[in-house]
Protein backbone atom coordinates (compact mmCIF):
# COMPACT_ATOMS: atom_id res chain seq x y z
CA UNK A 1 0.00 0.00 0.00
CA UNK A 2 1.33 3.52 -0.98
CA UNK A 3 0.79 6.79 1.37
CA UNK A 4 2.96 9.14 -1.11
CA UNK A 5 4.94 9.58 1.45
CA UNK A 6 7.99 10.56 -0.72
CA UNK A 7 6.04 12.38 -3.18
CA UNK A 8 8.48 14.72 -4.53
CA UNK A 9 11.23 13.50 -3.53
CA UNK A 10 14.57 12.72 -4.49
CA UNK A 11 17.21 10.64 -3.31
CA UNK A 12 20.48 8.54 -3.81
CA UNK A 13 20.41 4.92 -3.20
CA UNK A 14 23.37 2.70 -2.54
CA UNK A 15 24.44 -0.77 -2.00
CA UNK A 16 21.48 -2.56 -3.66
CA UNK A 17 23.13 -5.92 -5.25
CA UNK A 18 20.47 -8.28 -5.76
CA UNK A 19 16.66 -8.93 -5.21
CA UNK A 20 17.65 -9.90 -0.98
CA UNK A 21 19.59 -6.56 -0.48
CA UNK A 22 17.53 -4.37 2.05
CA UNK A 23 18.91 -1.62 -0.33
CA UNK A 24 16.75 -3.28 -3.40
CA UNK A 25 13.71 -3.39 -1.16
CA UNK A 26 13.82 0.22 -0.04
CA UNK A 27 14.26 1.15 -4.13
CA UNK A 28 11.43 -0.60 -5.11
CA UNK A 29 9.08 0.87 -1.53
CA UNK A 30 10.66 4.61 -2.86
CA UNK A 31 9.32 4.44 -5.93
CA UNK A 32 5.95 3.34 -4.88
CA UNK A 33 5.78 6.52 -2.30
CA UNK A 34 6.10 8.48 -5.14
CA UNK A 35 10.43 9.26 -4.63
CA UNK A 36 12.56 9.62 -7.81
CA UNK A 37 16.35 8.44 -6.96
CA UNK A 38 19.22 7.30 -8.58
CA UNK A 39 20.97 4.11 -8.29
CA UNK A 40 24.72 3.88 -7.03
CA UNK A 41 26.82 0.18 -6.11
CA UNK A 42 30.59 -0.21 -6.40
CA UNK A 43 31.85 -1.09 -10.06
CA UNK A 44 32.86 -4.62 -9.00
CA UNK A 45 29.67 -4.88 -6.85
CA UNK A 46 27.78 -4.24 -10.14
CA UNK A 47 29.14 -6.94 -12.30
CA UNK A 48 28.50 -9.23 -9.66
CA UNK A 49 24.51 -8.15 -9.21
CA UNK A 50 21.46 -7.22 -10.85
CA UNK A 51 21.22 -3.60 -10.68
CA UNK A 52 19.86 -3.28 -14.24
CA UNK A 53 16.85 -4.92 -13.14
CA UNK A 54 16.07 -2.71 -10.55
CA UNK A 55 16.70 0.23 -12.06
CA UNK A 56 14.07 -0.67 -14.48
CA UNK A 57 12.30 -1.38 -12.59
CA UNK A 58 12.14 1.95 -10.78
CA UNK A 59 13.09 3.76 -13.72
CA UNK A 60 16.26 5.30 -11.86
CA UNK A 61 19.32 5.67 -13.24
CA UNK A 62 22.70 3.89 -11.98
CA UNK A 63 25.58 6.34 -11.26
CA UNK A 64 28.94 3.16 -10.34
CA UNK A 65 30.89 5.31 -7.11
CA UNK A 66 33.37 3.68 -5.42
CA UNK A 67 32.28 5.10 -1.80
CA UNK A 68 35.90 4.99 -1.04
CA UNK A 69 36.95 7.47 -3.22
CA UNK A 70 36.18 11.29 -2.48
CA UNK A 71 36.41 11.90 -6.64
CA UNK A 72 33.90 8.98 -7.50
CA UNK A 73 31.06 10.90 -4.71
CA UNK A 74 31.90 14.21 -6.41
CA UNK A 75 30.89 12.82 -9.31
CA UNK A 76 28.06 10.42 -7.58
CA UNK A 77 26.14 13.61 -6.63
CA UNK A 78 26.80 16.07 -9.73
CA UNK A 79 25.77 13.92 -11.80
CA UNK A 80 22.45 12.73 -9.63
CA UNK A 81 21.75 16.10 -9.35
CA UNK A 82 21.47 16.72 -13.06
CA UNK A 83 19.80 13.40 -13.24
CA UNK A 84 17.33 14.37 -10.30
CA UNK A 85 17.11 18.33 -11.89
CA UNK A 86 17.92 19.50 -7.96
CA UNK A 87 19.44 18.73 -4.18
CA UNK A 88 18.90 15.50 -2.86
CA UNK A 89 15.87 14.58 -0.20
CA UNK A 90 17.27 11.23 1.26
CA UNK A 91 20.17 9.11 0.92
CA UNK A 92 20.75 5.81 1.90
CA UNK A 93 24.44 3.93 3.16
CA UNK A 94 23.81 0.53 2.79
CA UNK A 95 27.86 -0.74 2.43
CA UNK A 96 29.66 -3.17 4.20
CA UNK A 97 32.54 -5.56 3.18
CA UNK A 98 35.16 -7.17 5.72
CA UNK A 99 37.74 -9.15 3.76
CA UNK A 100 38.89 -10.99 7.00
CA UNK A 101 35.06 -12.21 7.56
CA UNK A 102 35.82 -13.63 3.85
CA UNK A 103 38.87 -15.13 4.07
CA UNK A 104 37.81 -16.61 7.47
CA UNK A 105 40.15 -14.55 10.22
CA UNK A 106 39.73 -14.53 13.73
CA UNK A 107 39.52 -11.29 15.20
CA UNK A 108 42.38 -11.96 17.61
CA UNK A 109 44.16 -12.81 14.21
CA UNK A 110 42.94 -10.21 11.72
CA UNK A 111 44.97 -8.91 8.80
CA UNK A 112 45.26 -4.85 9.37
CA UNK A 113 45.30 -4.29 5.89
CA UNK A 114 42.30 -5.78 5.57
CA UNK A 115 40.93 -4.44 8.29
CA UNK A 116 41.72 -0.98 7.26
CA UNK A 117 39.77 -1.87 4.33
CA UNK A 118 37.02 -3.20 6.38
CA UNK A 119 36.81 0.23 7.81
CA UNK A 120 37.56 2.04 4.96
CA UNK A 121 34.54 0.62 2.79
CA UNK A 122 31.87 0.13 5.83
CA UNK A 123 32.40 3.13 7.44
CA UNK A 124 34.77 5.68 6.44
CA UNK A 125 32.43 5.36 3.52
CA UNK A 126 29.83 6.87 5.10
CA UNK A 127 31.54 10.15 6.82
CA UNK A 128 32.71 10.75 2.89
CA UNK A 129 29.10 10.63 1.80
CA UNK A 130 27.87 13.53 3.99
CA UNK A 131 31.49 15.14 3.47
CA UNK A 132 31.42 15.28 0.00
CA UNK A 133 27.33 16.23 -0.40
CA UNK A 134 27.74 18.71 2.54
CA UNK A 135 30.81 19.98 0.23
CA UNK A 136 29.03 20.07 -2.55
CA UNK A 137 25.51 21.56 -1.31
CA UNK A 138 24.01 18.75 -2.32
CA UNK A 139 21.30 18.15 0.55
CA UNK A 140 17.82 19.96 0.93
CA UNK A 141 16.98 21.33 3.95
CA UNK A 142 15.38 18.27 6.19
CA UNK A 143 17.25 15.71 4.24
CA UNK A 144 17.71 12.40 5.96
CA UNK A 145 20.41 10.21 5.29
CA UNK A 146 20.56 6.61 6.60
CA UNK A 147 22.92 3.78 7.24
CA UNK A 148 22.66 0.70 8.05
CA UNK A 149 23.99 -0.98 10.76
CA UNK A 150 24.23 -4.26 13.35
CA UNK A 151 24.04 -4.87 17.51
CA UNK A 152 27.54 -6.31 17.07
CA UNK A 153 28.55 -2.34 17.62
CA UNK A 154 27.33 -2.43 20.99
CA UNK A 155 27.52 -6.25 22.32
CA UNK A 156 30.15 -8.82 20.93
CA UNK A 157 29.00 -11.34 18.00
CA UNK A 158 32.36 -13.61 18.16
CA UNK A 159 31.55 -13.95 14.41
CA UNK A 160 31.41 -10.41 13.09
CA UNK A 161 34.67 -9.85 14.15
CA UNK A 162 36.00 -6.55 12.59
CA UNK A 163 32.74 -5.54 11.51
CA UNK A 164 31.41 -4.71 14.81
CA UNK A 165 34.43 -2.31 14.91
CA UNK A 166 33.17 -0.94 11.69
CA UNK A 167 29.32 -0.67 12.70
CA UNK A 168 30.64 1.10 15.68
CA UNK A 169 32.34 3.78 13.94
CA UNK A 170 30.10 4.04 11.46
CA UNK A 171 26.94 4.52 14.61
CA UNK A 172 29.77 7.24 15.47
CA UNK A 173 30.06 9.28 12.71
CA UNK A 174 26.16 9.16 12.44
CA UNK A 175 26.12 11.11 15.74
CA UNK A 176 29.16 13.76 14.94
CA UNK A 177 28.15 14.60 11.18
CA UNK A 178 24.69 14.35 12.58
CA UNK A 179 24.91 17.33 14.40
CA UNK A 180 27.06 19.51 12.26
CA UNK A 181 24.43 18.89 9.61
CA UNK A 182 21.60 19.58 12.04
CA UNK A 183 23.01 22.89 12.91
CA UNK A 184 23.95 23.91 9.70
CA UNK A 185 21.06 22.70 7.22
CA UNK A 186 18.73 21.18 9.20
CA UNK A 187 19.53 17.14 7.71
CA UNK A 188 18.87 14.62 9.83
CA UNK A 189 21.23 11.39 10.00
CA UNK A 190 20.30 8.46 11.76
CA UNK A 191 21.28 4.43 11.82
CA UNK A 192 19.27 1.49 11.62
CA UNK A 193 20.33 -1.76 13.83
CA UNK A 194 18.17 -4.47 11.91
CA UNK A 195 17.86 -8.01 12.63
CA UNK A 196 19.80 -10.56 10.82
CA UNK A 197 18.73 -10.83 7.35
CA UNK A 198 19.19 -13.44 4.99
CA UNK A 199 21.10 -11.28 2.23
CA UNK A 200 24.25 -11.84 0.17
CA UNK A 201 26.32 -10.46 2.83
CA UNK A 202 24.47 -11.65 6.03
CA UNK A 203 24.14 -15.31 4.84
CA UNK A 204 28.47 -15.12 4.26
CA UNK A 205 29.35 -14.95 7.74
CA UNK A 206 30.05 -18.28 9.34
CA UNK A 207 27.74 -19.29 11.64
CA UNK A 208 24.40 -17.16 10.45
CA UNK A 209 21.87 -19.43 9.93
CA UNK A 210 22.25 -20.65 13.52
CA UNK A 211 22.43 -17.15 14.48
CA UNK A 212 19.35 -16.80 12.57
CA UNK A 213 17.30 -19.01 14.25
CA UNK A 214 18.79 -18.26 17.58
CA UNK A 215 17.37 -14.26 17.07
CA UNK A 216 14.16 -15.44 15.77
CA UNK A 217 13.40 -17.18 19.20
CA UNK A 218 14.88 -14.34 21.41
CA UNK A 219 13.01 -11.51 19.79
CA UNK A 220 9.30 -11.56 20.89
CA UNK A 221 7.92 -10.40 17.36
CA UNK A 222 10.29 -12.62 15.72
CA UNK A 223 13.13 -11.09 13.51
CA UNK A 224 12.39 -8.07 11.08
CA UNK A 225 12.63 -8.92 7.19
CA UNK A 226 14.16 -7.10 4.68
CA UNK A 227 10.89 -6.01 3.67
CA UNK A 228 9.85 -4.20 7.00
CA UNK A 229 13.27 -2.63 7.52
CA UNK A 230 12.66 -0.78 4.43
CA UNK A 231 9.67 0.44 5.31
CA UNK A 232 11.35 1.67 8.44
CA UNK A 233 13.74 3.45 6.34
CA UNK A 234 11.10 4.79 4.34
CA UNK A 235 9.55 6.38 7.50
CA UNK A 236 12.89 8.40 8.25
CA UNK A 237 13.30 9.63 5.13
CA UNK A 238 9.56 11.12 5.05
CA UNK A 239 8.77 14.62 6.67
CA UNK A 240 6.95 12.26 9.56
CA UNK A 241 10.26 11.70 11.06
CA UNK A 242 11.71 15.15 10.55
CA UNK A 243 12.95 15.68 14.19
CA UNK A 244 14.82 11.93 14.76
CA UNK A 245 18.42 12.64 14.16
CA UNK A 246 21.76 11.00 15.58
CA UNK A 247 19.76 8.08 16.60
CA UNK A 248 21.00 4.30 16.36
CA UNK A 249 17.71 2.79 15.83
CA UNK A 250 16.82 -0.82 16.56
CA UNK A 251 14.46 -2.70 13.95
CA UNK A 252 14.69 -5.79 15.18
CA UNK A 253 11.50 -7.37 16.98
CA UNK A 254 12.68 -6.70 20.19
CA UNK A 255 15.78 -8.64 20.68
CA UNK A 256 17.84 -5.32 21.62
CA UNK A 257 15.73 -5.70 25.19
CA UNK A 258 15.09 -9.10 25.54
CA UNK A 259 17.39 -10.84 27.93
CA UNK A 260 16.22 -14.21 27.47
CA UNK A 261 13.29 -15.85 26.18
CA UNK A 262 10.94 -18.76 26.90
CA UNK A 263 11.47 -20.45 23.55
CA UNK A 264 15.72 -19.81 24.35
CA UNK A 265 15.28 -21.30 27.72
CA UNK A 266 13.20 -24.87 26.72
CA UNK A 267 16.19 -25.33 23.59
CA UNK A 268 18.59 -24.95 26.02
CA UNK A 269 16.48 -27.91 28.17
CA UNK A 270 16.49 -30.07 25.36
CA UNK A 271 20.21 -30.44 24.74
Amino acid sequence: MSYGLLKGKKGIISGALNESSIAWKVALRAKEEGASFVLTNAPIAMRMGEINKLSEACEAQIIPADATSVEDLENLYGKSMEVLGGKVDFVLHSIGMSPNIRKGKAYQDLNYQWYQQSLDVSALSFHKFMQVGDKMDAFNEWASIVGLSYIAAQRVFPFYTDMADAKALLESIARSFGYRLGKTKKVRVNTISQSPTKTTAGSGIGGFDSFFDFADKMSPLGNATAEQCADYVITLFSDLTKMVTMQNLFHDGGYSFTGISEEVIEMMKQQ
